[in-house]
């Protein structure tokens, strides 16, 4: 059953407007009873429109008031307007003002796009395609003009009144009412249009720019949380720093304004000089944020911020080039932490994220490239894909021509296109003129789908000291794409001797090799090295500097080798993980590993943890044991969750029960004393002791103790909710009265509460999904919040396989009905939810029919929306 048209947009049709608008004028009149919108744009016809051609704006649910052209009101019989635009049939063939107005409720507006109210603070999100909800509009983002808007509210009620760019005039209105003036002299798409108004405190600094302006900076918030938006104030202006250092990008208006809001579909939106921010990326104290929630306002904060040269002043020409900015701007936003923090660090959460979230996204029925060519719905496409594989896409581009040439060639791309609407292909032609390189092939990252797998080989001659690696690449078919090209796929790499030390050789042939990367762009490269003097063990991926997945025939001796005695952090933590993965998968399905592999790799982990040569940080990535549902994507098949859970729980004791003493000890060893601090020495100590603990719960008896008196003992909410969340997902004899516990400390506190909904969802109990239904249908519950239902419903999903996926289905169904009321409300945050059903391929046959029944219920039952319907439609035919 399905009330929304169906309608597939394709890349290859893309035309620019008929019409240009140059300027826009906008004011707004909002009082307690509704928002009335006055648009006055300048239009005028491009030099290939032919006389007659109508102007066909878009529209979302909007009643036309008023329409003029020049001052004078059209006749009937000059337009026709209706729930999905404006057309006005003959407009004239000169520049003209077209003006219409419109009234809007923001009150009732439970979709969060457009003009809405959170908290009784009016606020805007227009990306994708909400502008059209506030006024009709040529809403794509090729269509870029200059804004001015007059913004009148009640004083009382809305003091605070802002919009794009610098404020150039306010005052006194009449009836209690006041004004502001806000003017964006950068030509911009609609899409990054802002507003704000609302009775809102703030806090204020000021930032110097490196040519000696000063900028004002502000970030708005509700009342009495002021002091918990410090940390997002420091982020902004260290992000605002490192660009001009790293980029040579200097912010180019007077102020700075970003405001945080509770109602929010994203995590946050770039829109020019005024970033709108769901306040769970802003606010932060000791007490309620844990120290992954520092980061991610660190890095959030950063990558709204770059958004200004790599989105606002160039941006795309249109939503298939969506990754141009995203992908870009993740890269960007990566490398700043990168750099802020511990790099080899955050590239094992990168890659860790990429894949958990992208790599099932590209393996199976929701695959699409980068760059996809068709869509149905846009809100679905912004996805891991376009976002972390876009930044891998980048990544690989800047191995490829090294430090130098991305520079020159980002420079370039700068100096280019600054003020445009623009492709992939005018991205990937900056890089080749400014390094005389071709990179068409290369391109193909952008268009292909699919996770490629490399397959690596090796033979040493000792005789002849030479030795011989191989690497072979293939793609499997992704939906509309069942053959693949070759990519280019950079392998930065090592050899590693007997000693731990890196060999050496006379030469190599056989390909495309520059120091320490191999360039592999055939199905098929043999390299042969001579001179070298010892068999060597490859190091491949260094740095993770593809996005693939790597076969080799290495052992578990090999791996635990390159674990203790790489060069490279990424590729010793990743060996680790390869070998516990193989472990626990083979325990899964049903064969013993045998004792003499548990013992090697628990003394790969202690020696790991010993070694003082490594930070806490990375020593807390490397002995993590891979999750249940990390087990079953490397199982990739016919999987039973309940199975690898039991699995996963018996060989932790095995592993943990002979060391449990000696982490105990270092697990004391680490408590931090002194005040709290976010930054990256207290967090790794904090990470690593956390780390320990996690492992003791879940292998040994020491552990639910300890956890439950770190919990009441804990000064700091990143150590408090560690032990809540490692207890519940270990469901300990203490977890139902900790979640007790920590739901009447912190119940007041909306974003901790999501904490609390986190925790809930992921306990490994048949009685969860009960506990999770009476949350939801709780009169309390605010079931039109983005956050509170993502952390319930989607930590459920995407967090807790086993119960998600049980046997008897009731977990497929418990999300499916839920989603139904969703839908009703808020369809994007429907939509992303179902996404969760990507994994029924991995499963076995019986939890997968059970789970297509599910869905196949929920589309004859329910009237969905575009959105629901679309990821439906596409979980359904893979």
């Amino acid at each position: 059953m399905r009330t929304e048209t169906e309608h597939t947009i394709f890349l290859k049709d893309y035309a620019p407007t008929p019409y240009a608008i140059v300027a826009v004028d906008m004011d707004f009149k909002i009082t307690a009873a509704g928002t009335r919108v006055r648009t006055q744009m300048t239009v005028e016809p491009r030099p290939e429109t032919a006389p007659g051609t109508p102007l066909v704006l878009d529209g979302d649910g909007l009643t036309l008031d008023s329409i003029a052209i020049d001052g004078l009101p059209l006749m009937l019989s000059a337009y026709a307007s209706n729930e999905t635009g404006l057309t006005v049939v003959e407009p004239p063939f000169r520049r003209f003002v077209l003006e219409t107005e419109v009234n809007l409720q923001p009150d009732a507006n439970t979709k969060l796009m457009g003009l809405y109210r959170s908290g009784g603070t009016w606020c805007t999100q227009c990306e994708p395609e909400g502008f059209r909800r506030i006024t009709y509009y040529l809403d794509r983002p090729d269509v870029l003009a200059t804004f001015k808007v007059r913004i009148t509210a009640p004083k009382d009620i809305a003091p605070v009144l802002l919009s794009n760019g610098n404020l150039v005039d306010k005052g006194e209105a009449s009836d209690g009412m006041h004004f502001a003036l806000w003017e964006d002299p950068f030509p911009k798409p609609a899409y990054l249009f802002a507003l704000v108004a609302g009775d809102l405190g703030s806090i204020t600094d000021t930032f110097t720019t490196m040519s000696g302006r000063k900028v004002d900076l502000a970030i708005y918030c509700a009342h009495g949380k002021e002091a918990e938006c410090v940390y997002a104030m420091d982020s902004l202006k260290r992000s605002m720093a490192w660009d001009e250092k790293r980029f040579g990008r200097e912010y180019d208006l007077d102020v700075f304004n970003i405001v945080a809001v509770s109602d929010f579909n994203f995590g946050a939106m770039e829109n020019k000089g005024l970033n709108i921010f769901n306040d769970k990326l802003v606010f932060a104290l000791p007490e309620i944020a844990s120290d992954a929630n520092y980061s991610n306002i660190e890095r959030v904060i950063a990558h709204e911020y770059f958004h200004n040269w790599t989105g606002n002043r160039i941006t795309c020409r249109d939503w298939f080039q969506l990754c141009l900015k995203e992908g870009l701007t993740v890269y960007r936003d990566q490398e700043f932490s990168s750099d802020e923090r511990s790099r080899p660090v955050q590239r094992i959460h990168d890659v860790e994220n990429l894949r958990v979230t992208q790599f099932p996204e590209d393996g199976g029925p929701l695959a699409h490239p980068p760059r996809p060519d068709h869509y149905r719905e846009i809100n679905n496409f912004y996805t891991t894909t376009v976002y972390q594989k876009g930044a891998e896409v980048v990544r690989m581009l800047a191995t490829l021509l090294g430090e130098a040439g991305f520079r020159k060639g980002m420079d370039l791309y700068f100096e280019r296109h600054d003020g445009e609407a623009t492709t992939i292909e005018a991205f990937i032609k900056v890089f080749e003129d400014a390094n005389g390189m071709e990179l068409n092939q290369f391109a193909r990252w952008y268009t292909q789908a699919g996770t490629p797998i490399v397959n690596a080989r090796d033979t040493y001659d000792a005789a002849s000291q030479t030795y011989t690696l191989s690497l072979s690449q293939r793609t499997a078919p992704t939906p509309g794409q069942p053959e693949k090209a070759p990519f280019v796929i950079p392998v930065k790499f090592g050899l590693i001797g007997p000693n731990g030390h890196p060999v050496t050789w006379s030469e190599v042939s056989g390909g495309r090799v520059e120091g320490d990367l191999i360039v592999l762009d055939q199905e098929t490269v043999t390299l042969t090295f001579t001179g070298v003097a010892n068999r060597p063990v490859p190091s491949l991926f260094r740095g993770f500097s593809a996005p693939i997945k790597l076969e080799t025939g290495l052992g578990h001796g090999d791996l635990l080798f390159l674990a203790r005695h790489d060069s490279d952090p990424f590729n010793r933590w990743d060996a680790m993980q390869t070998v516990a993965t193989q472990l626990l998968a083979k325990s899964a399905t049903g064969a013993k590993p045998t004792t003499g592999d548990i013992d090697a790799l628990r003394q790969a982990m202690m020696d790991t943890l010993n070694d003082p040569s490594l930070d806490p940080a990375f020593k807390a990535q490397a002995i993590g044991i891979p999750d249940e549902t990390v087990i079953a994507r490397h199982i990739g098949r016919n999987v039973d969750p309940s199975a690898v859970s039991a699995a996963r729980a018996s060989l932790v004791k095995t592993i943990i029960g002979p060391i449990a003493a000696q982490l105990e000890a270092v697990y004391r060893e680490l408590a931090v004393s002194g005040p709290y601090s976010p930054d990256a020495e207290q967090a790794g100590r904090r990470s690593l002791r956390n780390r320990l603990l996690a492992l003791l719960t879940a292998g040994s008896d020491l552990g639910a103790d300890l956890a439950e008196a770190q919990y009441y003992a804990a000064t700091n909410m990143t150590d408090r909710y560690a032990a809540l969340a490692i207890s519940a997902h270990n469901w300990t004899k203490a977890a139902p009265a900790l979640l007790g516990d920590f739901r009447m400390r912190f119940g007041g506190d909306p974003l901790v509460f999501d904490k609390w909904l986190v925790a809930s969802s992921q306990a490994p109990d048949d009685g969860v999904i009960e506990r999770l239904r009476s949350i939801l249908s709780a009169p309390d519950f605010p079931k039109t919040n983005p956050n509170r239902l993502r952390s319930l419903l989607g930590s459920f999903v995407m967090s807790n396989l086993e119960q998600f996926a049980r046997a008897d289905g009731l977990g497929f169904r418990f999300v499916t009905e839920a989603a139904a009321e969703i839908d009703k409300v808020n369809p994007q945050v429907a939509a992303r939810i179902l996404t969760g059903f990507r994994t029924l391929p991995l499963l076995e046959a019986n939890r997968r029919e059970i789970g297509r029944a599910a869905l196949e219920a929920l589309k004859s039952q329910h009237a969905l929306s575009r959105n629901t319907g679309e990821i439906l439609d596409r979980i359904l035919a893979g």
